[in-house]
């Protein structure tokens, strides 16, 4: 079977587009379950259109003044790279990257609880951070998910990062979730946000119909950003 290679380049490129493989230096390697948790660098590369358009409606739900936090999601850094234009805002974020983004706006404050550093997310976890947490009133909390299904809300696969987690939905008063289409029908080891406490969910027109319309009977407000 005689295959070009321009051939070959453009297969791997629609499949690392599709979130089915990631390519490497001289191959690639597939994006699904060969270890719990990716590195950041990775997931950020995973569906980077849907998330970027996620970003940017999360982003209009934040308003001059506002005291928000946000994860360390790779979604979370779309948000973040969409809020630079705000005034008097204050973001608490356990994400290096996200904090690293927003450093050096005159016109934000950044707000990072203490803890032990997470390479593969580049993120603050553990008890002095969520301690913190509590003791802040957030108007709106943005986080991101491995999972979300009506019955187990939103989870993570890191016990530490969904600790965290939810000590920012405990200080918030509106929760929004942030994720993109794969992230449905699906449950990671914690729990960190049930159903009954989400107010917005912000993902892509690809979300599995039934799903999102079980949700919205439940009375979550669901928000889909097109990318087709």
């Amino acid at each position: 079977l005689s295959v070009s290679e321009v051939t070959i380049r453009k297969d791997l490129a629609l499949l690392e587009m599709e979130g089915s493989l990631l390519r490497t230096h001289g191959g690639a390697v597939t994006a699904g379950r060969r270890r719990a948790e990716l590195a950041f660098e990775v997931r950020a590369r995973l569906h980077k259109t849907e998330k970027s358009l996620i970003g940017a409606e999360a982003a209009h739900l934040v308003e001059d003044g506002d005291s928000i936090a946000l994860d360390a999601s790779s979604t979370a850094l779309q948000i973040a790279r969409h809020l630079k234009a705000r005034r008097e805002l204050t973001v608490v974020t356990n994400g290096i990257r996200v904090a690293t983004e927003l450093a050096g706006q005159p016109s934000i404050t950044v707000l990072m609880p203490g803890g032990a550093v997470r390479w593969e997310a580049f993120s603050l976890v553990g008890k002095w951070g969520s301690m913190m947490l509590r003791q802040l009133n957030i108007q709106k909390a943005f986080v991101g998910a491995v999972g979300f299904t009506l019955e187990e809300g939103l989870t993570d696969v890191n016990a530490e990062e969904a600790e965290l987690k939810k000590a920012m939905v405990l200080s918030a008063k509106d929760v929004i979730g942030v994720f993109d289409h794969t992230k449905w029908n699906r449950v990671a080891m914690a729990t960190f946000c049930p159903t009954d406490r989400l107010h917005i969910v912000i993902s892509d027109d690809r979300a599995p119909a039934q799903a999102v319309a079980a949700a919205r009977a439940l009375g979550v407000d669901v928000r889909l950003v097109g990318s087709r």
